[in-house]
């Protein structure tokens, strides 16, 4: 991983975040020490996908004419036969 001084930050801002954004991940020193790491932002790998049947859970969870689905039927009706 690159090393990059505040100096060398501050001089070159525009071209660094540029490489930031092409994916490379800079290592930001202060008198010598590095004190943070300058790397892109990436999307959460927590967050479901609309497509994931998970997605629509809270669907077949709300009581209707016959209550609540069982749990076996709410895996079928996700997850197929």
């Amino acid at each position: 991983m690159k090393t990059l001084s505040m100096l060398e930050f501050r001089r070159n801002a525009r071209l660094v975040i540029e490489a930031v954004q092409r994916g490379e991940c800079l290592i930001l020193t202060y008198r010598g020490k590095p004190v943070a790491r300058l790397e892109p932002v990436r999307p959460e790998a927590t967050a479901i996908p609309e497509d994931d049947p998970l997605f629509r859970i809270e669907d077949y969870a709300v009581d209707g004419a016959g209550g609540r689905l069982p749990n076996d039927e709410i895996d079928r009706l996700i997850y197929g036969e």
